[in-house]
């Protein structure tokens, strides 16, 4: 299964579909107190708009909202486009402005689908890297070495503790920990001890 993917930064769409402007805006959103943040700010800025609709996608606190349009033909439909291109911590709006025609049940669902899915076709994705955690005690004489081995493997350190021993924590990619695991046992000829990541 491929991992999911967030968004580098905001891209937005603009369509006109009987007289009605739709204008779409995906963007990164860690959770649904930033996603209400962002709608209230859409708000302020199109006072002359009729609806701000807009979907969530951020693993539990994923949310959909019709904003006045009838049920499930705005919010829904919106998160189904993200669901299909396998986002995570992606908030979609569309602010619409009424041109004066009604548009029925399914063209209001293909036009909110449509705004959504032509603001992702200018989007720039990014994969999302599950991280683990690890942490470690080690002699003195190593820490250069476990230094050095980290950098190379890209992780980043967290915490480090000098006392009896040196103690280090970090993170880096799921993928590349193990590896790391193993080089470090190997390098440390079984002098570095591995702790819980939680454990303070």
């Amino acid at each position: 299964m491929a991992s999911p993917s967030c968004l580098a930064r905001a891209a937005h769409s603009e369509l006109i579909i009987k007289k009605s402007r739709f204008i779409g805006c995906v963007e990164p959103c860690a959770d649904r107190a930033a996603a209400l943040r962002r709608v209230a700010e859409l708000r302020a800025q199109h006072p002359g708009a009729v609806h701000v609709c807009w979907a969530l996608l951020a693993g539990g606190q994923s949310a959909a909202n019709d904003d006045g349009e009838p049920g499930g033909t705005a919010g829904r439909p919106m998160l189904e486009v993200l669901r299909h291109q396998d986002l995570e911590g992606v908030l979609a709006t569309v602010v619409r402005y009424w041109g004066g025609v009604k548009l029925g049940a399914g063209g209001l669902v293909r036009a909110y689908t449509d705004a959504v899915a032509q603001a992702l076709i200018g989007a720039d994705k990014v994969a999302l890297v599950r991280q683990t955690l690890l942490r470690c005690t080690l002699p003195y004489a190593l820490e250069g070495l476990l230094r050095r081995e980290l950098e190379l493997a890209g992780a980043r350190l967290l915490d480090s503790r000098h006392g009896a021993q040196v103690e280090l924590r970090f993170g880096l990619a799921e993928d590349a920990a193990t590896r790391l695991v193993a080089r470090l046992n190997e390098a440390g000829q079984g002098r570095i001890g591995w702790l819980s990541p939680e454990a303070s």
